[in-house]
C-alpha cells in the first residue's frame, strides 16, 4: 500500500476489489489507529498542577505542542478518567506546569507514567506559586489554562505560558510505546 491509499469503509483494498468495512469496525479501526500513532516519534513531558484540596498531581503527557507565539502557548491533550486530566480540565484559568523531559529523566517519565496515589513522594520538587515544579528537569513552562476543548476520551488545553526555561541536552523520545529512545 502506497502512503496516498488508505483503508476506509467506502474504497476497496488495494488489489482485492472488495470493501474494507471489516477494518472499520471499532474495535480493528482502534487497534490500528493506536498502532500507527505508535510510530511517531513524539518528546514527553510531564504536567503538573495543584488539586482542589491542595495536594499536587501530575501526569505523563505524550500529546504536547506549541500552539501559538503570541500568545506563547501550548496545546495538550489530557486522558478525561485522569486525575491531573480532571483537574485541568475543571479549572478554567488554573496554573499548571510543563517539565520537557531530558534523555535522563527515564525514571521521572515513568513514575509520572504509573498510577500511584502520590507521584511525588519519592521525586524532588516545590511549589512555583501554586503550581508544583519538578527539580532537575531542564525545561519547564508556567501555564494557565486558557481554553479547554473537550472530544472524545480526552480533552485538549490550550496553555497560555507565562514563564519558560529552555530545555538543555537530549530529549526523551516516546517511539514504538517506548521512553528508552534516545536521539543520536
Amino acid at each position: 500500500m502506497t502512503a496516498d491509499q488508505s483503508i476506509t469503509a467506502d474504497r476497496p483494498l488495494p488489489g482485492s476489489g472488495r470493501p474494507s468495512g471489516a477494518l472499520t469496525e471499532p474495535g480493528v479501526l482502534t487497534a490500528r489507529f493506536t498502532d500507527a500513532m505508535s510510530r511517531l516519534v513524539t518528546g514527553v513531558a510531564v504536567a503538573t498542577a495543584r488539586r482542589s484540596d491542595g495536594r499536587p498531581v501530575g501526569m505523563l503527557v505524550s500529546s504536547l505542542c506549541s500552539y501559538s507565539v503570541r500568545p506563547p502557548s501550548v496545546l495538550m491533550a489530557v486522558a478525561d478518567g485522569s486525575r491531573t486530566g480532571r483537574e485541568l480540565s475543571a479549572r478554567p484559568g488554573m496554573g499548571f506546569g510543563v517539565h520537557l523531559l531530558g534523555a535522563d529523566d527515564e525514571a521521572l517519565a515513568r513514575v509520572f507514567a504509573g498510577g500511584a496515589d502520590d507521584k511525588f513522594a519519592d521525586v524532588l520538587w516545590q511549589w512555583d506559586g501554586d503550581v508544583p515544579r519538578l527539580l532537575g528537569v531542564s525545561g519547564y513552562l508556567r501555564c494557565r489554562v486558557a481554553a479547554a476543548f473537550p472530544y472524545g476520551d480526552h480533552t485538549a488545553l490550550v496553555g497560555e505560558v507565562s514563564s519558560c526555561v529552555p530545555s538543555e541536552g537530549q530529549p526523551l523520545v516516546y517511539y514504538g510505546r517506548r521512553l528508552d529512545w534516545r536521539l543520536r
